[in-house]
């Protein structure tokens, strides 16, 4: 099983995220194009089927990076989000233990040694 296939994501807690995205699309030409932040898309070099990562920014008041006290989460791309949930918690990795699915696919998150939330997407087929 492959483990993680891509960065889905960098995410950050700001001050300002509306004042920090009208920045970032001033002085770096990166436009947030829908609520969820700023998209790069791309194909595989595989099966050339479509991809993307996301820059988002959230107010430093985020709940959604709990319990992880860093300003920062990483989100990764999986091919299967469950397999490898399950092979990670045999490993001892602490998982969280609700998975979300949404029209824009599944997610899962663990814990790294140093307190840093992890989230696991696994886009749609």
């Amino acid at each position: 099983m492959k483990r993680v296939t891509g960065l889905g994501g960098v995410f950050f807690k700001a001050d300002d995220p509306t004042g920090l995205y009208a920045w970032y699309e001033k002085h770096l030409g990166l436009k947030q194009e829908s609520g969820h932040g700023v998209e790069f898309k791309w194909r595989h070099a595989d099966d050339g089927s479509e991809g993307m990562t996301v820059l988002a920014i959230f107010p430093k008041s985020t709940k959604y990076f709990d319990p992880s006290p860093s300003p920062f989460k990483l989100n990764f791309r999986v091919d299967d989000l469950d397999g490898l949930l399950a092979a990670l918690r045999a490993e001892g990795v602490q998982v969280g233990e609700k998975i979300e699915e949404y029209d824009f696919g599944r997610f899962g998150w663990i814990m790294d040694p140093e307190g840093n939330r992890i989230e696991l997407w696994e886009p749609p087929k």
